[in-house]
């Protein structure tokens, strides 16, 4: 199981998968495969956790540019998948904070 952190818009995505090889599809690229995410099972869903398995759907393999790893971690078992801003480190959560705006 690896742990892959990359840059994506501007934020730093952190996903798990089963393997990571050099690409065939150009030089300069990281493939990702076996895209691993929580099963949805639990009482408690992660609302980061569940846009990330709506964003890589449909997703066979990902080939991340080089240059757009961070790192990749070889892990004993698979962690939370998460969207950090890429200036702070904070958790980046896909819902308002403020609650709904309301019309004046």
């Amino acid at each position: 199981m690896f742990k892959v952190c990359f840059l994506n818009h501007g934020k730093v995505y952190e996903i798990f998968c089963e393997k990571v090889t050099g690409s065939d599809l150009s030089y300069g690229f990281i493939e990702a495969s076996g895209l691993v995410f929580d099963s949805g099972d639990a009482v408690v869903i992660d609302p980061t956790e569940e846009r990330l398995r709506e964003e890589f759907a449909d997703v066979e393999v990902l080939h991340l540019p080089q240059h757009s790893v961070i790192r990749i971690e070889q892990v004993k078992k698979r962690g939370t998948s998460v969207i950090r801003d890429s200036k702070s480190g904070e958790k980046v959560t896909p819902l308002p904070l403020d609650g709904p705006r309301r019309k004046r």
